[in-house]
């Protein structure tokens, strides 16, 4: 084997609030399982640390029977978290490469493993809290799902973006345009549903909301949501599951993203995108690398433009919509440009005299 094809032994570290992939809403679990299957097919050793209820062709170590978010007796998911990392780095010395989704919890372990560890972030970093944190430990590479996300860090210890993907053919092309706008996500204030509905109503166009309220969100729902749900233009679906996204957002006009925070990425949007639908969204975060006005999908800041986004998306290219998926967004190619970034993590690390396992060798 050459070194530029040499298997690695990966371990891929989830978050336990979801199974991998989830059963319902869940964004980082679902990248963590686009790329961990992408990983095996490619060939790679790839262990999975994730909820017994996750499905995966990787080998899988659970330290939980069942997703935590769902799971009624769970008083401290944070205990699981621990004792999870815990156990990543006990067998620290079987991996040549730790990629962790679980934010800055692993960080200290991290630093005083020999195994290198890749950090993923999937979250907002705009918290004062967190700047002292990473620059304690700028010895840990940490990749980016945006150049967006890393305004509010720019001098932390990152190595790449590497935005996300995921697997086409899950995802069919519908070429038809639909009469109905979609929210798919969450209600949360940042996500903005009220302008969704809003925007539907101003429009003239119906409104499928397939969104989870988490208890945080229960008191927005109730008071700023939940009022405008009292119309026959808006259907509020709840969660929904993985089975039931494909024809939910085939089948729409639009996806209505009209987002009010700085989004790490936006995982809806190139899900939209893969079936053939067009985003209807704000400039804010990460969006501006993901969708492309007047081609993709229409972004707009005010109210008023985004209610006339509504006829302008219509007229788009289902077709161009999917290209953009194909080329820029399919999971294989994410796998790869994170292989391309282990094995620079281990040539870093050669370099420096740092030789670990045999992948660190095959670089050579």
């Amino acid at each position: 084997m050459t070194a530029t094809r040499a298997r690695l032994r990966i371990a891929q570290v989830a978050p336990l609030y979801e199974a991998v992939p989830p059963a319902l809403y869940g964004g980082t679990e679902r990248v963590v399982s686009y790329l961990t299957e992408a990983l095996v097919a490619l060939g790679h050793d790839v262990t999975l640390f994730a909820s017994a209820d996750s499905q995966t062709s990787a080998r899988l170590v659970a330290p939980v029977p069942r997703a935590l978010r769902l799971d009624p007796n769970c008083r401290d998911p944070l205990a699981h978290h621990v004792r999870m990392l815990g156990e990543v780095y006990r067998r620290a010395a079987s991996f040549d490469v730790i990629h962790c989704h679980t934010d800055y919890l692993g960080l200290p372990l991290a630093a005083a493993a020999s195994t290198p560890t890749l950090l993923t972030l999937h979250g907002r970093l705009d918290m004062p809290e967190l700047a002292p944190l990473y620059a304690a430990h700028r010895g840990v590479p940490l990749v980016s799902i945006s150049d967006a996300q890393r305004r509010p860090l720019p001098d932390a210890a990152w190595i790449a973006t590497v935005h996300h993907g995921v697997p086409i053919a899950s995802l069919p092309f519908s070429a038809t345009r639909g009469d109905y706008l979609v929210f798919l996500g969450r209600i949360s204030p940042e996500k903005r549903p009220d302008v969704a509905i809003r925007v539907a109503r101003r429009a003239g166009v119906r409104l499928r909301i397939a969104a989870k309220v988490d208890p945080v969100d229960r008191d927005y729902f109730g008071r700023v949501v939940e009022p405008l749900l009292d119309h026959p233009s808006i259907e509020f679906l709840g969660e929904i599951g993985e089975h039931e996204k494909p024809a939910l957002l085939g089948g729409a006009l639009a996806l209505l993203f009209p987002i009010d925070w700085p989004e790490p990425f936006g995982l809806a949007m190139i899900e939209a995108l893969a079936c053939g639908t067009p985003v209807i969204t704000r400039p804010c975060g990460s969006v501006p690398e993901v969708i492309t006005d007047g081609v993709t999908g229409c972004v707009a800041s005010s109210e008023d433009d985004l209610v006339a986004a509504v006829a302008r998306a219509a007229r788009l290219d289902r077709a161009v919509c999917r290209a953009e998926v194909e080329r820029r967004f399919d999971a294989a190619g994410m796998a790869q440009q994170y292989v391309a970034v282990y094995r620079r993590m281990l040539a870093r690390r050669r370099e420096a005299g740092v030789v670990h396992g045999h992948a660190a060798e095959a670089v050579a």
